[in-house]
Order: C-alpha cells, then structure tokens, then sequence
C-alpha cells in the first residue's frame, strides 16, 4: 500500500484547493489538496508534506507553520490502495507558484470541498485536521482571537456534515463550543451571534444547518476584519500619543498586529512565565519590526519600563467586563500597576465581541480556573504547592482605553456592547 500525503494549508481561514493536471497519474482532473508520495518513512511524513508544498505551490517552510497532523485514513479504489497522511498548515501569505501538476489553485472555503468533484474521501482528510471541540478547550497556546476563529470553524464543519432535520446536532455543538472555554468571551459571543441570526431568520423555527454554515462563514471574515481594525484602532492611539517605546506581555494575534503595524523604535516583552508564550512574540517582534526588543521577567517590569522610557503599555483581552475590567494573561495587572506608577498609558487592543454580556454573576467576573502546568514551576520532591493561574483579572481604573474595532470605547460603549451579546446569548 502506497502512502502519501496531503497537505491543507490556511490562509485567513480559508484553505488552498489544487485541482490535479494531465501531468500527473491519477485522479486527472479532480480537486485535491497538495499531495504526493510519501518517500521516507511514513512515520516522519511531516517532511514529505513540506517537500510537496516546496515543489508544487513554492511555499517555503518560512511563509508556514505545520498546525496538525492527523490520524493517516485508507483509501481503496480503482486507482489503487493508499495511506494518506493529513497535513494542515497555517500559512502567511496566499501567494503560490503551482507547477505542472496542478491545472488549477484555489482559496476558498473548506465545506467547498463537499460541492466539487475531489480526490477520494477529500472532505474526511479535511476532518482529520479541521478544528474542533476539543482543539478549542485545550488550545493553550494561541490567544482568544485564534481560538475563537477556531471554534466558528468547527461549528460551521458540523452544521455542514448535519443532515437538513439534525438542528439538535448544530445546537448541540454550538452549546460545547461556547462553553467551552468560558474565559475567553469571544467565542461565546461569536457562536451566539451566528446561532442566534440563523434563529431570527427562521421566524424562531429550527433552522436550516445550511444557514448556520453560511453565517459561520461571514462570522470568520467578520471576526477576521474586527481584530485587524482593533489592532489599527489601538495604532492610531499610540501615535496620537507619540509613543515609541512599548511594553507587552504574553501571545496575543491582535497586540502583534498592531505593534507590526506601529514599528515602534522599543519594545519591552515580559517573557509570561511559566509558559513563556513571550520569547515568541519578542522572536516574531525582530523579524517582523526595526524595533529594538528587550525580553524581561514580570518581576522585572517595574524596573524595565522605568530603565527603558516605556511610553504605553499594549495588551490584549480574553474578556472584558461590563465594568471595564479585563481578563488577560497572568501578569497584566503587574504590568498595569507598574505603568500607572511612572505615568505611562495602558491600553487593551480587543474586539467588541471580547466584551462579556451583561447580566454576569458577582462569581463570573473572576478569572478563569485555568492553571499552568505546576512542574514549569517546580518539579522538586519536597511538600510544596503551586499557585500558577494562567489568567487573572485586571480592574478597570488600571486601564486607560479599549481599542476596538469601533473605535476607542468608553464605559457606557463598552455596557451597551454587553446589552447586546446579551440578546443573542438567549438562543440558548
């Protein structure tokens, strides 16, 4: 039995298509993903799918970064037995350069696969690497934003896989997904927004999982096109303000963007421990910017932005509360307190659907129960306990400005954000 792999490779939430040339041996004709033959050994596939990727669409293990690699699935037809191996990769760029094996490339929408004549089992490969539930509620990695772009994904594949009558599948996974990690305020705002319309366009009857589909889809460019104008939102301020030395902590998608965005002349990183998420974002900082990047401890942060002339502090947000406080990395309120000693603005760059719906219980406006692994933090024999939260709330008299989409928002802006995710969370 032959192995080969697949490749899907993501772009802004859509995935590149290939359909396969007359230059190639089987399947003429039909869309795949980028494939070949596995010529090492299967178990170390990974470096196969990097290869196909190089020769066929030009995209270099630079523009690319490998997010999963799925269970192999068996094939069996006419065309003969084969392994495949399912890649998915995240790329930075939509520009490729096929060769002769492909007559034809495209970006689109993953369920697209299910409309087209493909490859055989194309739309199970996609599954084996495509987000769910579970990537959702374990992803610790990656900020709200990503995660939340995640959980539309699933929920759009399961409503495209449900048969016509099967609303209580749809909803049932919308309830899991939006529940998931309950922290992070965007993801339930998100579900509820799509679930939420689909209702209201059925005149409060099940609707259609095709609807579902469709609204997941614009929900994703959406959520999307938020993040970018918060990060441009939060830019815009930071130049108003002649800042050019700013401080950060942890792995936030917006914050990076906007900081890309900004080039400031310094950039103060706390590295987050005990997971030290920080290291990449100082990494990506040099490639991405001229800025001088300074990597630092959270005790050391008082003393940093005082040495360095901080001029703001930038942080992301998984929450904001009706009030104004935020939810964030462990760390923010260190970094908040420290700012406000030497006069220095802090500033959370976060979309409205970060904002939690109002109507939230005293014991919801607390962090999340969330702890790093203890052995980052000791792993000795002896009798001692570990107190490592992953994220801790920062109060609103701290924090000096939301940067959203729509703008920088006040108090009343940010309750009147909160009254209406509040209406669309009573789908459930």
């Amino acid at each position: 039995m032959a192995h080969v792999v697949t490749c899907f490779v993501r772009e802004r939430g859509e995935v590149l298509l290939t359909r396969r040339s007359d230059a190639v041996g089987t399947y003429r004709g039909r869309w795949a993903g980028v494939s070949g033959y596995v010529e090492g050994d299967p178990d170390d596939a990974e470096a196969d799918a990097r290869r196909e990727l190089r020769e066929e669409t030009g995209l270099t293990d630079d523009r690319i970064d490998l997010v999963r690699a799925g269970e192999p699935l068996a094939v069996d037809d006419e065309a003969g037995s084969f392994t495949v191996h399912p890649f998915l990769f995240e790329s930075d760029t939509r520009e490729v350069t096929p060769n002769e094996e492909l007559a034809a490339v495209e970006w689109t929408d993953p369920t697209a696969i299910r409309d087209r004549e493909t490859v055989p089992r194309l739309w199970e490969t996609w599954r084996r690497v495509g987000p769910t539930v579970d990537d959702v509620e374990s992803d610790r990695t990656h900020g709200s934003a990503w995660i939340s772009a995640r959980a539309l994904e699933a929920l759009r594949d399961a409503a495209a896989e449900a048969d016509a009558d099967d609303w209580d599948a749809v909803a049932a996974t919308a309830r899991d997904l939006r529940t998931a990690r309950p922290g992070m305020a965007a993801i339930a705002n998100r579900i509820d927004r799509v679930v939420a319309d689909a209702i209201r366009a059925s005149d409060g009857a099940a609707p259609d999982p095709d609807a579902v589909v469709d609204r997941a889809i614009d929900a994703l460019g959406a959520a999307l096109a938020a993040d970018e104008e918060a990060a441009a939102t939060a830019v815009r301020r930071l130049r108003d303000a002649d800042a050019t030395a700013i401080a950060t902590l942890s792995r936030s998608g917006t914050v990076r963007e906007a900081i890309d965005r900004l080039g400031p002349a310094r950039l103060l990183v706390a590295e987050s421990r005990p997971e030290r998420e920080g290291v990449d974002v100082a990494e990506r900082a040099v490639d991405a910017t001229d800025a001088a990047v300074t990597l630092t401890t959270e005790a050391a942060l008082p003393t940093a932005l005082d040495r360095y002339d901080v001029d703001a502090a930038l942080v992301g947000a998984d929450s904001v509360f009706p009030d104004g406080g935020v939810v964030n990395k462990t760390g923010t309120r260190v970094l908040a307190l420290a700012a406000r000693s030497l006069g220095a603005p802090v500033y959370v760059v976060a979309s409205r659907d970060k904002v939690r719906p109002s109507g939230a219980e005293v014991s919801d406006r607390e962090a999340p129960d969330e702890r790093s692994p203890a052995d980052l933090v000791y792993d000795g024999d002896r009798d001692v306990s570990v107190h490592a939260p992953t994220f801790e709330v920062t109060p609103g008299e701290l924090i000096d400005g939301i940067a959203t989409e729509a703008g920088l928002l006040s108090g009343a802006d940010v309750r009147a954000v909160a009254e209406e995710h509040a209406e669309n969370a009573g789908w459930t």
